[in-house]
């Protein structure tokens, strides 16, 4: 299995938290649940050009090979044999804005086709010099490149970069009215700022925040206590947790602990769609 990633540099690092290259060998066919991460992301399939998602019970989608994931607050399902050759883009929340005219909150909970937001050909172009590169880095550099060419200069929401900053430090206890007194902006306004930008409301993203912490503490431990996680994540008690940990990923606790991957965000269907 070769993984490589980096942090692309200046100006894309305002934008663009980590550019990744993956490649394994084949492996067997199955299914494997991706969480949501709070992270919008380009991705280019390079050993089949389409994508595939499924639902619980059974139904495929299929899109062109190169994608904008957009952030959404539920997990998708996904096959092994589409990870095995795959690169992609991880934006910073908001950081969408500057690539891509489609807001974040019509590419929420979608896989939107690099097409039709860069046009065919400059995707083709774009999987071409992928498959011509010859090692990651190689890859990697095409991918800041082409970044470097669709960027058109509109910038994160001040408000927005404020607001993001503030729910990082603590969203277990963050308010919008605290931020808008700041800001000495409406909430209304506020909101629909945030929702364009980075593709959930601001109480949506806070709980996202406070889930990939729960998430990062129970794939590290090897011995968890799901009240001491519940508590140092932020979650009023158990029960509030164990809820929001079911929304986002479909999956009690104890059942992520038992089928996770190598990669926090990766869990193995114990349940194929197809049955």
């Amino acid at each position: 299995m070769i993984y490589v990633s980096r942090r692309p540099a200046p100006p894309l690092d305002a934008s663009v938290s980590a550019v990744w290259y993956f490649k394994s060998a084949p492996r067997p066919f199955g299914f494997e649940r991706v969480l949501p991460k709070g992270r919008a992301q380009l991705i280019v399939n390079l050993k089949d050009d389409r994508t595939r998602t499924y639902d619980e019970h059974g139904g495929c989608v299929e899109a062109p090979g190169a994608v904008v994931s957009g952030l959404g607050p539920r997990f998708e399902i996904i096959d092994t044999d589409e990870q095995e050759h795959v690169v992609g883009v991880v934006f910073r929340p908001g950081g969408t804005t500057g690539f891509f005219r489609d807001s974040a909150w019509a590419m929420r909970g979608r896989d939107v086709s690099l097409e039709a937001l860069w046009g065919v050909t400059g995707t083709a172009l774009l999987r071409e010099a992928l498959l011509a590169a010859h090692t990651p880095e190689a890859a990697l550099d095409v991918l800041e490149r082409a970044l470097l060419e669709a960027r058109h200069g509109r910038e994160t929401h001040a408000a927005v970069t404020f607001a993001l900053a503030r729910f990082h430090r603590q969203p277990e206890v963050a308010r919008v009215g605290a931020v808008t007194d700041a800001l000495g902006m409406s909430a209304k306004r506020f909101i629909e700022r945030f929702k364009a930008e980075v593709g959930l409301t601001p109480k949506q993203y806070c709980r996202l925040l406070r889930f990939q912490r729960a998430v990062t503490t129970a794939h590290a431990d090897a011995d968890i206590d799901w009240s001491d996680v519940a508590l140092a994540c932020g979650y009023f008690d158990q029960a509030h947790f164990i809820h929001d940990f079911r929304e986002f990923s479909g999956l009690t606790p104890g059942a992520y602990r038992s089928g996770r991957t190598v990669f926090p965000n990766h869990v193995t269907f114990l349940q194929s769609p197809a049955s």
